[in-house]
């Protein structure tokens, strides 16, 4: 049975309800098991129009889903992706104040780019010639579905689970670093946590930002220059703990680093 647009638009209400009063929901496919990704991907939309009304705006994407190990989970063969707000930004080494619920840490490594990026058809090189620069970053990934209890079209619609983004500050040229080879730690309170390396996503970061140049296409919609892409995690999340400081360090590529309150609201 299809999904229809009176049930759609009560999901997108009840998401974004649940990430201002951190109050978490049942799964959407529990609740509608005809929910396609389509269907998921406009309730995303409805949400972000609600928080563009609010004087929020949109300062870039995120991609998910970019590893074969979570692509097998899910039971699909492409990345999903989800949208960025400047009040999801910080800077490096900033105590999180955002309103997260259960939030966990990846290293990503995300682009900059000097002019907009238009699919279809794009490839690696593309990319790389659109990009004024990259930078280390942290995503802080969470989820208005209790428990994680996600399936595809849960996480699409609650777009891609986004919670903030944490951004290096020193760019490094692309030309200056090898992206699919360059490596990265993950330490919390000074303690490896997570390594991994920039051909986990997807063989490499910038086929990550050309798979979400294509896939936008499909909507009329481009990647705007001076926006920023997260190009996919390049290693496994880890469990934020309040209080605790992460570091991310990509070598030459510079380290970011950010700070989880004690306590739920501190900032």
């Amino acid at each position: 049975m299809a999904v229809g647009p009176d049930v759609l638009a009560a999901w997108s209400e009840r998401l974004f309800r649940a990430e201002r009063e951190r109050r978490p929901v049942e799964p959407l496919t529990d609740q509608e098991p005809g929910l396609t990704v389509e269907d998921a991907y406009q309730i995303q939309l409805d949400v972000v129009q609600r928080k563009l009304e609010l004087g929020d705006e949109v300062v870039g994407h995120k991609i998910g889903l970019t590893s074969r190990p979570m692509q097998e989970m899910f039971g699909v063969g492409e990345p999903d992706y989800g949208h960025l707000f400047r009040s999801m930004a910080y800077a490096s080494g900033a105590v999180i104040g955002y309103p997260l619920m259960q939030p966990r840490v990846e290293a990503e490594i995300a682009f900059v780019l000097n002019k907009d990026l238009k699919g279809p058809g794009l490839g690696i090189h593309d990319v790389l010639r659109a990009t004024e620069y990259v930078v280390p970053a942290i995503e802080v990934v969470d989820s208005r579905i209790e428990n994680w209890r996600i399936k595809l079209p849960d996480t699409v619609a609650d777009n891609a689970s986004s919670g903030c983004f944490v951004l290096g500050d020193r760019p490094t040229r692309v030309e200056d670093v090898d992206l699919q080879v360059v490596g990265m730690a993950l330490y919390e309170d000074g303690e490896v946590v997570q390594t991994g390396a920039g051909a986990a996503v997807l063989g490499h970061p910038a086929l990550g930002v050309a798979w979400l140049a294509n896939k936008l296409s499909e909507f009329g919609t481009v990647l705007r220059a001076g926006h920023v892409v997260l190009s996919g995690a390049v290693s496994a999340a880890v469990n934020a703990k309040p209080g605790s400081r992460y570091v991310v360090n990509f070598g030459r590529l510079g380290r970011v680093e950010a700070v989880f309150p004690e306590r739920e609201g501190e900032a």
